[in-house]
């Protein structure tokens, strides 16, 4: 499922803990899962997945300034608005997320059908940096500010006291004020709502979140809810900083 474009392998498999994958028409939860691309069918969000390693077509890439309220799954509950559905209709094959963005987040958003590509973009190892801007309440001090930069402890959210320290950050501020902070933060690893929890955790409510930057993608001339194709430049850097 990695190779087809889904996903990355790490992420492929807590979509399977989560229920999210159905073979030959039942949900699967327990791993290992043995397929056979020519003779089982898998379904992902209710969806069919080409299981070719060419998902059927050309690879794509596809960049997306994804709106508040707008939700990275590939299923959508009710009247919920889905991030594919900004993408062009016409494409020549599916195409997945990379990560993903929590509905009330904004910003950089890049869809692919290359399962290798996500992989290295989203595993820890290959630490691609990801620089957020965000607004957050009251006076960021210094000493939070330092804090960030080294690393908080953060609990798995479990009943016991399990977690692990975040990695070191880099934290500037853009604007501060009294009531009010802007900050941008990048760092290379990524967990469920993790710039809100690491800002949260040194006393910090976020009132809006951008994603700004990955590795070599920015925003720039992209408005919200419009995407475009990456360029080949583009390709070669990604492909560079993940083969480093």
């Amino acid at each position: 499922m990695a190779g087809a474009g889904v996903a990355s392998r790490r992420n492929v498999e807590q979509m399977i803990r989560d229920g999210r994958i159905a073979l030959n028409g039942r949900i699967v939860t327990d791993l290992p899962i043995l397929v056979d691309p020519d003779r089982d069918a898998i379904q992902v969000d209710g969806e069919p997945v080409n299981l070719g390693r060419d998902n059927g077509g050309p690879r794509l890439y596809m960049l997306l300034n994804k709106p508040k309220n707008v939700y990275t799954t590939n299923v959508a509950q009710g009247e919920q608005t889905r991030a594919v559905d900004l993408l062009p209709q016409n494409l020549p094959g599916r195409v997945y997320p990379v990560g993903r963005l929590e509905a009330d987040s904004k910003g950089l958003l890049l869809f692919t059908n290359d399962g290798e590509m996500t992989h290295r973009l989203t595993h820890p190892r290959f630490g691609v940096a990801k620089t957020y801007r965000a607004i957050v309440d009251g006076y960021v001090t210094p000493q939070s500010m330092q804090a960030l930069s080294r690393g908080v402890w953060l609990s798995d959210g479990g009943a016991a006291a399990v977690g692990s320290r975040t990695g070191r950050s880099f934290v500037k501020v853009v604007k501060r004020s009294r009531d009010l902070t802007i900050l941008e933060i990048t760092i290379r690893e990524g967990r469920n709502g993790h710039i809100r929890r690491l800002l949260a955790r040194v006393g910090h409510k976020v009132r809006d979140l951008t994603r700004i930057k990955m590795g070599p993608l920015t925003l720039e001339g992209l408005a919200p809810g419009k995407s475009r194709n990456l360029t080949s430049r583009e390709i070669m850097q990604l492909r560079k900083i993940t083969t480093s």
